[in-house]
């Protein structure tokens, strides 16, 4: 099992997301600590309502990521998740080939179709055509990071003889498709290097607009099916799995109930997980550092 950290998310109105600790500082301290990685999320413009309710700010991940490339040589940097539909396919090619050149091949594109109806709007996109916007940004991403000619003929978007360079150090950066629809892990098995479910009960899964998964056996069992799907497929490659571990102990403090906590991590690599997405509620740098300090030393060293 390897560590991610998400860098802690500013929920309302009230705070600056960089409260919890300048990213430089976390990223460092993440790697130093033993963290695998570090993750941003993305909203660009959502819907003041859900923010006001308790929804999370973002920073632009990619602009993130590379500001936390910078400060750190192992990590590597993740976007939990980065919206593909957003954005004009070609241009998510270009920002994820750029952070992972100057990061040293360092990125993982987590990607989601999205769910706010609001951001949709407010960016000019069709909710309704989600589904295929993100077909199309997985056929032009493989194409514009080879660094060589190519000419693509979409349903929305077309290309005629371009080029993109630099390519990126990766090759290719690994994909994980975020969601818990047969959609997503359909796209994970054919397309993605990772599947990215979200433990969510009904009430959850009906906000972001998925499928609810409600135990660690249906997780498996997920899992399970996302790897024969890939196999059907003729891929040959391991995939990753990702899990975030939420629980209200640990987010707050790493150092109670470390047994309890080790057996829940090693439960969740039985179900297929290889990869953990760790969350504090921090609203400060020195909380943040400490959180930081606590977790590595307690199940990372």
């Amino acid at each position: 099992m390897r560590f991610i950290l998400n860098y802690p998310e500013t929920n309302g109105t009230d705070r600056d997301m960089l409260d919890a600790g300048p990213l430089d500082e976390v990223a460092a301290a993440a790697e130093k600590a033993g963290f695998d990685g570090l993750s941003l999320t993305e909203h660009p413009i959502p819907g003041a309502g859900w923010l006001e309710r308790g929804g999370h700010q973002s920073l632009d991940p990619f602009v993130g990521l590379a500001f936390a490339a910078a400060a750190t040589t192992r990590l590597r940097l993740m976007t939990n998740l980065s919206v593909a539909t957003y954005r004009n396919p070609f241009l998510l090619a270009k920002a994820a080939a750029t952070v992972d050149k100057v990061s040293g091949g360092r990125l993982i594109l987590g990607l989601g179709a999205g769910y706010q109806k609001s951001e949709f709007f407010a960016l000019g996109v069709d909710a309704a055509e989600r589904g295929a916007l993100f077909e199309e940004a997985l056929d032009v991403l493989p194409l514009h990071w080879r660094g060589e000619p190519f000419s693509y003929q979409g349903r929305h978007f077309t290309a005629r003889n371009v080029i993109a360079r630099p390519k990126p150090v990766q090759d290719p950066i690994p994909i994980w498709i975020g969601g818990n629809t047969p959609a997503a892990r359909r796209r994970a098995a054919q397309k993605g290097q990772g599947w990215l479910p979200m433990m969510a009960p009904p009430s959850v899964a009906v906000t972001a607009q998925t499928t609810a998964i409600n135990s660690r056996d249906e997780l498996a069992g997920l899992i399970q099916g996302v790897k024969d799907a890939a196999a059907a497929a003729g891929r040959t490659e391991p995939l990753d799995f990702t899990c975030s571990y939420s629980d209200p102990v640990i987010s707050s403090t790493p150092t109670i109930e470390p047994d309890r906590h080790r057996e829940q991590f090693a439960e969740l690599g039985k179900a297929g997980a290889t990869w953990c997405v760790i969350s504090c509620h921090s609203q400060s740098r020195e909380t943040t550092l400490d959180f930081i300090e606590s977790f590595g030393a307690t199940y990372l060293s």
